[in-house]
C-alpha cells in the first residue's frame, strides 16, 4: 500500500530503510509487546527520520502489521513428494512464527494471544490494512492449494476433495489455538492436524 504511493510519486524506495525501521520495530516488539511499540523510538533506532517513516507507514498499526506480515510471510510450503510430510512442516512453520507473535513481550509463558491479537484488531481497524492482510492469506493459501492439485496428479489425493476448505481446516485450528484457548501449537499438534484431515483423502488402492 505504501509502495504503490511511493511508486505514484515516482521516488524509488530504499529497501535499505525498510529493513532498519522493521528490525528496529521488531526490536521493541519482541522485548515489550505492542504498547512497547513507539514510532519515535523506532526512527531513533533505525537511524531514519520521522517523516520517512510517516511516508512509509502512517500510523503505529501499519508500522505493527508490516513487521507481523514480514515473519508470517516466510511460512515455507515445501514439495517434497510426501504431502503428509510437507504439510506438517507448513503447519508446524505457521505455529512457530505465530507464537513468536503471541509471546513478543511475555515473559511468563502466558497464553494470551499477545501480539497476533494486536495484528488482528489493527486490520480490523484499518480498511486498508484489512486489504493488505487478506491478500496475504491469499497468497499464502494460493500456494497450498497448488501443492494440492500437485498431489492429486502425483500422489492419489482425491481430486473431488474442496482443497479450498482442505487448507482451511488445517490452518484454522492453529490461529483458534493462538487466539481464543492458547493451547500448544506444535510440531506434535501439526502432525495430529495433518493426520485428521488427511484421513480417506486419497484414493482407495485397488
Amino acid at each position: 500500500m505504501s509502495q504503490m504511493a511511493a511508486a505514484r510519486r515516482g521516488r524509488p524506495r530504499d529497501s535499505g530503510v525498510d529493513r532498519r525501521v522493521l528490525s528496529a520495530a521488531w526490536g521493541l516488539l519482541h522485548a515489550g509487546g505492542y504498547t512497547a511499540l513507539n514510532v519515535d523510538d523506532v526512527a531513533e533506532r533505525a537511524g531514519v527520520a520521522k517523516t520517512t517513516l510517516y511516508r512509509r507507514w502512517p500510523t503505529k498499526d501499519h508500522l505493527a502489521i508490516a513487521v507481523g506480515a514480514q515473519m508470517l510471510g516466510e511460512v515455507p510450503i515445501p514439495d517434497s513428494g510426501d504431502l503428509r510430510q510437507d504439510l506438517t512442516e507448513f503447519a508446524t512453520a505457521l505455529a512457530e512464527s505465530l507464537n513468536r507473535l503471541r509471546m513478543a513481550g511475555h515473559y511468563g509463558g502466558g497464553k494470551s494471544p499477545g501480539l497476533a491479537a494486536e495484528l488482528v484488531a489493527a486490520a480490523a481497524r484499518h480498511p486498508d490494512i484489512g486489504e493488505v492482510v487478506r491478500a496475504m492469506y491469499a497468497e499464502r493459501h494460493a500456494l497450498a492449494r497448488a501443492r494440492l492439485e500437485r498431489a492429486v496428479s502425483r500422489e492419489g489425493l482425491r481430486p473431488d476433495l474442496d482443497q479450498g476448505l482442505l487448507v482451511e481446516q488445517l490452518v484454522g485450528p492453529i490461529y483458534y489455538r493462538i487466539l481464543i484457548t492458547g493451547a500448544p501449537a506444535d510440531r506434535g499438534y501439526a502432525e495430529r492436524l495433518v493426520e485428521a484431515l488427511l484421513d480417506g483423502a486419497f484414493v482407495a488402492e485397488e
